[in-house]
């Protein structure tokens, strides 16, 4: 697909998230699964369910603009997604492998807030009014989602894990 328009660049950047955001959704069964801190684990698993309303909600963004929900690889996420399983493959501490699955988390959703900022500015700057709020909802749950778990790395007992 050529990028030759603001209107082009938008639906590549839409087809970005929305692939990053269904490979979100196995990552956060797999942080769920990995972590034993029960409410690092539970903040997982209610935005494995969020990022299932972020997925229907792009999906309404490519009907509006009369395309076909499609998926364009992105890097930016793969990168982050293997960066953590080599750390995995590492076989931490559980303490260890806990907070790493949190920080890998705080790692992603700053990438997703920079493409729904991105996006949702697009959107409006084209005029697309409906599809700019849509995007906006997102962004503001991916921030919430990020100040939820930064409060939970902040009350991690990091005491625990300290170096033997």
């Amino acid at each position: 697909m050529a990028v030759n328009s603001a209107q082009e660049l938008f639906e590549h950047e839409l087809e970005d998230i929305y692939y990053a955001e269904h490979e979100l959704l196995d990552v956060l069964d797999d942080l769920a699964e990995q972590t034993e801190h029960e409410e690092i684990a539970r903040a997982f698993r209610d935005h494995r369910e969020e990022t299932e309303g972020h997925i229907e909600r792009l999906e309404e963004v490519f009907e509006m603009i009369g395309e076909p929900p499609e998926k364009e690889e992105c890097e930016g996420i793969q990168g982050l997604i293997e960066e953590h399983e080599e750390l995995v493959e590492m076989e931490p501490d559980q303490g260890v492998l806990d907070v790493a699955n949190v920080t890998a988390a705080e790692k992603t959703e700053h990438y997703e807030i920079a493409a729904y900022g991105n996006l949702a500015l697009m959107a409006d700057r084209l005029g697309m009014d409906e599809a700019g709020d849509i995007l906006h909802e997102n962004l503001e749950e991916e921030e919430a989602a990020l100040e939820k778990l930064k409060d939970l790395t902040d009350q991690y007992d990091f005491e625990s894990i300290a170096a033997a």
